[in-house]
């Protein structure tokens, strides 16, 4: 049996649609990177309309943007499936990240102090006992080193694109900090890049960053259901563990809410 998703108070159904559906994309969107849905799972417009306290309208605002972006396909009788991961598309995603952030290094090696180096040096030029080590609070940090990387090259067009791919890649490549070998792995690999990079040296930067996102986009290639299973308990016993709440107060455990009985996988 799944513990139930927790979404937040319901709000008043007089706010406005624009603000409801935003705020619903975020729910569902959130929902999905903490694998509380899976692929294929199913869930109804109405559950989430009950657990949000938004009308059908800004749900499907919201469940329908998520289908743009790839993440869900609608059914028939207002059911909605999580796609499957599709590795070809991961695949030409690493592709486009690959290209913008070496054409970033080439940028910041030109530059006569590439933009942003010290910050980042300070976070990842650190002896090993400095270094975290929760696997969440350093993903976070990774997405932050390769969005400076990029960001500080000035041109906010590279930035853009940059960022919608990272969005893309993310419910995917949070999954490479599961392993402590990866995380000791990043903080190294980072660490080299940021020296060649302050040394001018770029061609060499631009190997070490090629073959460290070469090795993430393996690991996704890795990626099995089941791991999806495992990091969906990893997560909601961090959650619990966090906000501990007696079974007395939830009325104990039942069904994910947002998975149909019979699309229910645990």
């Amino acid at each position: 049996m799944n513990p139930p998703l927790r979404f937040p108070v319901k709000q008043p159904r007089s706010a406005k649609t624009p603000a409801l559906a935003e705020r619903v994309y975020a729910q569902v969107k959130k929902a999905l990177f903490n694998f509380e849905l899976l692929p294929g799972e199913r869930f109804s417009e109405n559950t989430v309309a009950e657990l949000t306290g938004a009308s059908r309208t800004p749900v499907r605002e919201a469940l329908n943007r998520l289908a743009r972006e790839g993440f869900l396909s609608v059914q028939n009788r207002s059911g909605w499936r999580v796609n499957e991961l599709d590795f070809a598309v991961f695949d030409q995603l690493y592709e486009v990240r690959t290209i913008v952030e070496l054409a970033s290094i080439d940028r910041l090696t030109a530059q006569t102090e590439p933009s942003g180096i010290t910050e980042l040096a300070a976070i990842w030029q650190v002896p090993e006992a400095d270094r975290l080590t929760g696997g969440p609070a350093v993903f976070t940090l990774d997405e932050q080193f390769h969005n400076q990387l990029v960001a500080a090259t000035g041109n906010a067009e590279l930035h853009r694109i940059h960022t919608g791919v990272t969005e893309r890649i993310r419910i995917v490549r949070q999954l490479d900090f599961t392993e402590s070998h990866r995380i000791e792995a990043t903080y190294n690999e980072h660490a080299a890049i940021l020296a060649a990079i302050a040394q001018h040296r770029g061609n060499e930067a631009k190997r070490l960053l090629q073959t460290h996102i070469e090795l993430s986009r393996q690991s996704v290639r890795k990626i099995s259901l089941h791991r999806l299973y495992e990091a969906r308990e990893r997560m909601r016993e961090r959650a619990a563990s966090l906000n501990p709440v007696s079974e007395t107060a939830v009325g104990g455990i039942r069904p994910n809410p947002l998975v149909t009985p019979q699309e229910n996988l645990v």
